[in-house]
Order: structure tokens, then C-alpha cells, then sequence
């Protein structure tokens, strides 16, 4: 389910901050990870838990922003990762 996908990718988010943001923060409309506090450091430690987890690789040279919650899943979603399309 997309709730599902939503929440999963908010528990990593959290994760990679190490707790300097909250799921309720992450998963606020409009919600922007930079603004968060998200760095680039705790960017590439979230791409990393995405791919582990969803057993894809993302290149984040190209032109698809990754800087949502929303963004993330529409990039999982292009990718057919697994419990991302339900």
C-alpha cells in the first residue's frame, strides 16, 4: 500500500538523521528533507538503507530530485521496487 510505503520510507528518514527529524515531520504536505536538516551526508545514508532495503540501485546524477518523501516514493514507484507499487 502507498500509507505503507509512505511510513516505511519516514522510519528511514528518521534512521538517517538519527532522530533529528520526526515521521510526523517527514510526512508533513510539502514536507522538503533539505529543510528538515537533511544533508547531503544523511542523503546519501538514505539512498543507501533505500537500496538495501528495496534491492535497487539509484543514481542520483540524474535529473530526478530526491528531495521528499514524495519524490523518494514516485522514484521507487518508476523502479518497480518491490511493495512500492501496491
Amino acid at each position: 500500500m502507498e500509507r505503507e510505503l509512505y511510513h516505511r520510507l519516514a522510519d528511514l528518514i528518521v534512521e538517517v538523521s538519527d532522530g533529528a527529524v520526526t515521521p510526523a515531520d517527514v510526512l508533513a504536505p510539502g514536507a522538503c528533507l533539505t529543510d528538515l536538516g537533511v544533508g547531503s551526508l544523511g542523503l546519501l545514508r538514505l539512498i543507501d538503507a533505500v537500496e538495501d532495503e528495496y534491492g535497487l540501485s539509484i543514481d542520483l546524477s540524474g535529473d530526478e530530485p530526491v528531495d521528499s518523501l514524495d519524490e523518494l516514493a514516485a522514484l521507487l514507484r518508476r523502479q518497480d521496487a518491490p511493495a512500492a507499487g501496491d
